[in-house]
């Protein structure tokens, strides 16, 4: 869990030493601005999803190239690994999700049913299930074997940007451009918590490995920390000086990782909100 990576408009993801702040690999092959970066769970291999609408697999101690993944017809948004490391979902602008084997590179599934573009798609912990969001105003879960759509979740007044599941599988957290962050059962799709805050545009969200707390991302260049339960503010974390892009939590939840525009990474002590290092 020391090792970072960040998707960048100038075609390339960089690796990055979480401690020490040093860069260790910059990938290139992608011909576009990447939009998505991803760890495979075992941390051997890192997926990326690019403007220039493939996929593409490297192995994560080399840096080298393994696949590429052809099949979206548009910009792809997000990717995302199953738990168990050997699917791989990717998002795209065609409207379409699609599940692909990491082994062979082999298409597995292809989900449609958005009516616009498809920003954010996420496997659920034990890997039964996606959840996708789209600027169609809906999240949806799918079963991740077979395709069927399971629930279409509205609530949203704007497009959503970010999906993310509870470690535990019974809640989905969803961000939006209506600026406030949602938390659905997702066995019924009924809305448990509006968090309300943000003065922009809410453009990531995550829950952290235990499942207590939640962090998101905006336009008003700040990180906020969410008490899970009660959807109550815990901590707001200033730093940026543009709008924050993305957010994540280290697999042990001690740290806290954000990507602006000002092309910053930036690595927060998710116990004392210090910020620890900043990555350019």
């Amino acid at each position: 869990g020391t090792r970072l990576a960040s998707a960048s408009y100038d075609k390339t993801v960089k690796v990055w030493d979480s401690i020490t702040g040093q860069e260790m690999l910059t990938l290139k092959g992608h011909t576009q601005a990447v939009h998505s970066v991803s760890f495979s769970p075992d941390g051997t291999k890192l997926a990326s999803g690019s403007r220039d609408t493939t996929v593409k697999l490297w192995d994560a101690a080399t840096g080298q190239e393994t696949l590429t993944l052809k099949g979206h017809a548009d910009r792809v948004n997000s990717v995302s690994f199953s738990r168990d490391g050997t699917k791989l979902a990717s998002a795209s602008d065609d409207q379409i999700v699609k599940v692909w084997d990491v082994a062979t590179g082999q298409q597995l599934l292809t989900l449609q049913g958005h009516a616009a573009a498809v920003l954010s798609v996420s496997f659920s912990p034990d890997g039964t299930k996606l959840a996708s969001g789209s600027w169609d105003k809906t999240v949806k879960v799918w079963d991740a074997a077979t395709g069927q759509e399971l629930l279409k979740i509205k609530g949203h007044t704007s497009t959503v940007t970010s999906v993310s599941f509870s470690p535990d599988g019974k809640r989905l957290a969803t961000g939006s451009v209506d600026k406030t962050v949602k938390v659905w059962d997702v066995a019924t799709g009924r809305e448990l918590l509006t968090l309300k805050g943000h003065m922009a545009y809410v453009y990531s969200v995550s829950f952290s490995p235990d499942g207590t707390r939640l962090a998101s991302v905006n336009g008003d260049n700040t990180v906020k920390l969410w008490d899970a339960a009660t959807g109550q503010e815990i901590h707001t974390l200033k730093g940026h000086s543009r709008p924050v892009t993305s957010v994540a939590f280290s697999p042990d939840g001690t740290k806290l990782a954000s990507a602006s525009r000002d092309t910053m990474v930036k690595v927060w002590d998710a116990a004392t909100d210090q910020e620890t290092l900043t990555l350019k």
